[in-house]
């Protein structure tokens, strides 16, 4: 089904504009969260599928050094050790001793494979399925979500990215773009009213006798979007759902003091007050220098901070709703450069998934001894992300279409993985 009725009548980057900064100005608040006209509230819980915690290790972390570590390979281990984990046959890096000893409750995909050995354009296509070409802006998992199954709250995103400053919806109307917190220690950024609530109650009033003007004036479908922004922002800024961005009360210690650690602590506190779709954006994995350095430095942080997520989402029930993926652009060279670092290597690279009906202790295809080239069932980044849209309950098939009216599905008709799942 091509949603074209939900394209009609928008102008969509201008509204955006025109409600964030008339916002900011006349009322005296910064606020960055995207809200949805009244249509389209009206989604049942029958619809609202599953949640996702997207955790993305920027700069291409290595698989020999994680989740793909060669018993019988020193030569490309390095400074690595191997450990042995709750399951059998199964190997990964000797930093990662919590992973290692939950194992049996997620999959490894050890057979990811790309083209993209560059930054930019590998990171593009793990976090939508889609190549980036032209001008084409793709929207990533959330915003695409949301547009399939509607808006889930009333008042909280129905996607958030934590580790990134800004965010967009791509083509899709950028009133679903995801809400970006870059501290997630620091909730939503610039959400505080600068001035009294009389005050601003009194700025309100002006507002909308101002758009009523403008209404009138201007009589077309997208116009109404501002009068609603000014509510949504209102119900926000006057309700509780803010405290579901505040973890400063929340035990971290598990976690890690880190950014990582408290991103996770931040997912897990969003999802359970109601957001779908939430990604965390991790960097330092570029290892080109000082391989060893880098993995005591990223590893322990990564295990410590994911395995905490896991066991903290089973024990408040939310793990068997909620799809937690850990994901890169591409590995890491199994031979050594001039400076004891990896270079990039999207041949042969693995990802993890857990929850949402997850079979643990899986260990789906696998690499050569060296690490270097997928022996069988290679998995493409728009097949992983398909395998994400199956998790969530998404219609592979089910398009929507773009301004240009081209039709795009979830995952770019990518193959799911659907033995992984029980």
């Amino acid at each position: 089904m091509t949603h074209l009725k939900d394209l009609a009548g928008r102008d969509s980057i201008s509204r955006r504009y025109f409600m964030e900064h008339t916002a900011k100005m006349a009322l005296g608040v910064g606020l960055s969260v995207p809200f949805l006209p009244k249509e389209f509230y009206a989604q049942e819980a029958a619809k609202q599928g599953k949640n996702l915690i997207y955790i993305f290790m920027n700069g291409g972390m290595s698989h020999l050094d994680t989740f793909d570590a060669k018993r019988d390979g020193s030569d490309v281990m390095g400074p690595t050790g191997t450990i042995d984990t709750v399951v059998d046959d199964l190997k990964f890096g000797e930093h990662m001793t919590n992973l290692a000893q939950m194992a049996d409750q997620f999959a490894v995909i050890r057979g990811m494979n790309s083209t993209d050995g560059a930054h930019e354009e590998g990171q593009y296509v793990m976090r939508r399925g889609y190549k980036k070409i032209a001008t084409t802006v793709h929207p990533t998992m959330g915003p695409f979500a949301q547009q399939l199954l509607g808006k889930r709250n009333e008042i909280l995103p129905d996607s958030v990215v934590v580790g990134e400053s800004t965010s967009n919806a791509g083509w899709l109307d950028p009133a679903l773009s995801p809400l970006p917190i870059a501290d997630p220690a620091g909730g939503v950024p610039n959400s505080m009213i600068s001035t009294d609530m009389a005050r601003f109650d009194r700025r309100m009033q002006m507002s909308n006798k101002l758009s009523s003007k403008f209404l009138s004036k201007y009589d077309y479908p997208g116009a109404q979007g501002y009068v609603e922004y000014y509510k949504q922002a209102t119900k926000l800024l006057k309700s509780k759902e803010l405290e579901a961005f505040d973890i400063s009360s929340e035990n971290s210690s598990a976690y890690g003091d880190n950014r990582l650690g408290q991103a996770c602590l931040l997912a897990r506190k969003l999802v359970e007050n109601g957001v779908r779709v939430v990604e965390v954006v991790y960097g330092g994995w570029d290892m080109h220098i000082g391989l060893r350095e880098g993995l005591n430095d990223k590893v322990p942080v990564m295990d410590k901070a994911v395995s905490a997520l896991l066991k903290d989402l089973k024990e408040r029930g939310l793990l068997d709703n909620t799809l937690v993926a850990v994901a890169t652009e591409f590995g890491r060279t199994p031979a050594f450069n001039i400076n004891a670092g990896r270079d990039h290597h999207p041949s042969a690279y693995s990802c993890m998934l857990a929850g949402a009906g997850i079979i643990g202790g899986t260990a789906y295809s696998e690499t050569d001894k060296q690490g270097k080239k997928v022996k069988d069932e290679k998995v493409r980044p728009k097949d992983f992300i398909a395998t994400i849209g199956h998790g969530l309950g998404l219609d592979p098939d089910e398009e929507v279409a773009s301004p240009m009216l081209r039709p795009f599905t979830f995952g770019n008709r990518g193959k799911p993985i659907t033995e992984l799942f029980g």
